[in-house]
């Protein structure tokens, strides 16, 4: 009887604990059809089987080229240096953390147009000689459907490119340019004269001479304008910039002499010594080569908009830098068209001739970027038009290989 009695308890819990399941069953089939919106925001759920074959090939290859070529750069740049490190008693430390682990990611994204078209006619030849492209449109799919996947790692590659450009890259930048000023000899610019510079509405400043390494200038003026009227006047025979100060733009003059104008009184206050606000920093009063680089995007806008302001003529190189790294994210989609067209097309002869058009057309797109730079600094062209001839151009070769494509 008790045994009886115990087997028609469990019965009880077994079907409680059914009838338990089936209610949280129909509870989240219920929350689910609600929220089954959601799956549209899963980037996974547009991709099949064919494409994210493609994008880790595409991607694998892109990787595969970069360690290649990189690799190779390395070994020459080691050889060409070895005798100044040798000579200047760099650290391996240094040569390999503060150099080369700097050195890697700037070329890498420099030459990321290169790597993407390489790395598409690499593997798009040979998918095409395995006849998989030949497969993949007489399914019925389209050329246009057959380059989703490459459109989708080129703008991984691009955003890619993009960030590391434009704010991890300066930071590496900094620290590769003060190890080849210390161990490559490399020169910096440390010095500068007579600069005259607009540091607010109506306020001009003037250093006769400026030592970046003291942070000091020698022969310092600041005259203030209200509506073209001289109404102050101040001189100094050394400026100094207080580098451990809380606050920005601020100097400490030395010897100094304020006039004040207000009509015909004349006001004038000397001393020795007195602390003062100018808006002005070192940074804009010497520029060096390639310091361009050493600013994220967001800070090459805000010293471009600062210069301007001032009336200062020499942000054209800066205008260039900022252009250019938008100019050549773009480009990652149309040097992928260009080599999916002409590499896409099983061909007897194989893929070295295509390899050697796409390089062409490859170093043709560096080396065009590289005269409309030049153009824009030397000559006065927009730097935004000049950055963007080379895609301009290469948009209608684009087009042009797009039609040539197998459909």
């Amino acid at each position: 009887m008790k045994k009886r009695q115990k087997t028609y308890s469990q019965i009880r819990r077994h079907q409680k604990r059914y009838h338990r399941r089936r209610a949280v069953s129909r509870a989240f089939r219920k929350v689910g059809r609600w929220f089954r919106w959601l799956k549209y925001l899963n980037p996974f759920h547009y991709l099949t089987l064919l494409d994210r074959y493609i994008i880790k090939k595409f991607i694998g290859t892109y990787i595969y080229s970069i360690i290649l070529i990189i690799s190779i750069s390395i070994v020459f740049d080691v050889n060409e240096n070895l005798a100044k490190f040798t000579t200047n008693h760099a650290p391996l430390k240094a040569i390999v953390f503060d150099y080369y682990a700097n050195f890697v990611p700037y070329f890498a994204n420099l030459f990321s147009p290169l790597f993407v078209f390489i790395a598409v006619i690499f593997f798009t030849s040979k998918l095409a000689g395995n006849s998989e492209i030949i497969a993949m449109l007489a399914s019925g799919m389209s050329f246009k459907r057959l380059m989703r996947p490459y459109f989708i790692s080129a703008a991984l590659i691009a955003i890619l490119n993009y960030y590391l450009g434009s704010f991890v890259i300066p930071q590496g930048t900094i620290i590769r340019q003060n190890f080849e000023v210390l161990y490559k000899n490399n020169d910096k610019i440390t010095s500068a004269s007579n600069v005259q510079l607009q540091v607010g509405r109506g306020i001009i400043a003037y250093i006769q001479q400026y030592d970046d390494n003291t942070k000091t200038g020698y022969g310092f003026s600041l005259d203030k304008f209200e509506k073209k009227k001289l109404v102050s006047h101040m001189t100094a025979s050394v400026i100094h910039y207080d580098t451990i100060s809380e606050s920005r733009f601020h100097w400490r003059a030395r010897n100094y002499k304020i006039r004040t104008l207000k009509g015909l009184r004349e006001e004038i206050k000397s001393g020795a010594e007195i602390d003062t606000t100018v808006m002005m920093e070192p940074m804009d009063l010497v520029f060096s080569k390639g310091q361009q680089e050493t600013f994220t995007s967001p800070e090459l806008l805000q010293y471009i908009s600062k210069q301007q302001e001032r009336g200062s003529q020499n942000v054209v190189q800066y205008e260039v830098e900022y252009h250019k790294r938008i100019a050549m994210s773009f480009a990652s989609f149309i040097l992928t068209v260009i080599g999916a067209s002409l590499s896409s097309r099983k061909r007897k002869g194989g893929m070295g001739l295509y390899l050697g058009i796409g390089l062409a057309l490859s170093f043709a797109y560096i080396l065009l970027q590289t005269i409309s730079a030049t153009f824009a600094i030397n000559a006065g062209t927009p730097a935004m038009l000049a950055e963007w001839i080379p895609n301009i151009l290469y948009v209608f070769i684009a087009y042009f290989c797009w039609r040539q494509a197998p459909n």
